[in-house]
């Protein structure tokens, strides 16, 4: 079997080591999946679980070395920190539930790793700007993993927006519905439902914190534009439920930009539906998660021209990100490899992170929309 990578056999991948993932975790299996898509990654270590044995299964399924499958994040950092430099982990992915992101993160950070964090960043604007401080006090590398901005067509939505294809903006729109959460799973035992349900464990936001912060992460990216202030609200459906599980706010950007932003997770039926509309005075653009491969662009003579993610006349960013010819779909997994191969190319090159790859500037105004939202729903306007 042919494989493409960009990264030419004689160079070593990097090392990752893994922190949560372990046995019934959806997103650290996608991490490894992305990181290793290109060759550019190797998870050689990893804390998958709290239980040893658990994290030893995984280790087994995973092909890491018993013996770097620790019992805590602690003995991953310390051990991993004892090892000669060309065989140490290089990056530590954190996967683990919202409240724990926090103090494993700088932990990492401070013994000398990069860092690539799940979002939210964490569970409220105090300890994410910690987290900042702590980045600036290192000089490491810390990536959010705000997946969608890693997409062919998103990337070059924010690439003719910035070279003014659409003229002055004047709204962005952004939507994200699924129905898993419709019923009370949490309450049947489901892993995945429950800890998103415990403001303990996932902060004070249910829906907002889980894809509103990829909505809002996906609006200011693409527009390359902030929220300023907003009017929120929030509302949990299913009873008994301690956490939103839908929301909406009215948003006001930079520029003078007006928008609207709705998360859902009730919505029976619904699967993974992020949409995201951006309007100027020259023109519109649309882009669907579920259909990533088409990116509409609406003209003021009417009709509607579809960009596909191959064609010939994408912007460099986006061209570099596209994976495959036309008419091969490529989605989920290709976009978080993205991230993952913009990431090695920073590290190889001992470059910051590029300006496309979402930074723990972007993971603490997501924590701040959070807030904002929940402060809003309160007293009505506020700033962001």
């Amino acid at each position: 079997m042919t494989t493409t990578s960009d990264t030419p056999a004689t160079v070593r991948p990097l090392r990752l080591g893994m922190v949560g993932g372990g046995p019934g975790a959806f997103i650290g299996a996608v991490h490894r999946i992305a990181a290793r898509l290109d060759g550019a990654f190797e998870l050689v270590a990893g804390a998958f679980s709290s239980d040893h044995g658990r994290c030893l299964e995984r280790a087994a399924e995973w092909n890491v070395e018993p013996e770097r499958a620790y019992a805590s994040w602690q003995d991953l950092l310390r051990a991993e920190s004892e090892r000669p430099a060309d065989e140490r982990v290089q990056v530590v992915v954190v996967v683990t539930p919202n409240h724990l992101h926090h103090e494993i993160a700088i932990a990492a950070l401070e013994a000398g790793f990069d860092v690539a964090c799940d979002k939210p960043l964490t569970t409220s604007s105090a300890l994410a700007d910690e987290i900042a401080r702590a980045v600036e006090r290192t000089g490491r590398r810390f990536l959010v993993t705000h997946n969608y901005t890693g997409y062919p067509l998103v990337r070059e939505a924010r690439a003719l927006i910035a070279r003014g294809d659409l003229g002055e903006l004047r709204r962005v729109d952004v939507e994200y519905v699924q129905g898993w959460l419709a019923e009370d799973l949490a309450a049947q035992g489901q892993k995945q439902a429950a800890w998103r349900a415990d403001p303990a464990l996932a902060g004070p936001g249910g829906a907002l914190g889980d894809i509103g912060t990829h909505a809002f992460n996906l609006a200011e990216f693409v527009c390359g534009a902030r929220v300023e202030r907003l009017f929120g609200r929030r509302h949990s459906f299913v009873a008994g439920r301690a956490v939103d599980d839908d929301a909406e706010a009215l948003l006001e950007l930079t520029g003078g930009v007006r928008g609207t932003l709705r998360c859902s997770q009730v919505c029976v039926g619904r699967e993974n539906g992020l949409v995201l509309s951006v309007f100027g005075t020259r023109g519109g653009l649309t882009w669907r998660q579920e259909h990533p491969n088409d990116l509409e662009l609406h003209r003021p003579e009417g009709g509607l021209t579809v960009k596909r993610t191959a064609n010939a006349d994408l912007s460099p960013l986006a061209a570099a990100s596209a994976r495959t010819p036309p008419g091969h779909p490529q989605g989920f997994l290709e976009a978080f490899a993205n991230l993952y191969r913009d990431l090695a190319t920073a590290i190889r090159a001992e470059a910051p992170l590029p300006d496309h790859l979402p930074s723990v500037t972007d993971g603490v105004r997501g924590v701040r929309f959070v807030e904002a939202v929940i402060e809003s729903d309160a007293r009505g306007w506020v700033e962001l």
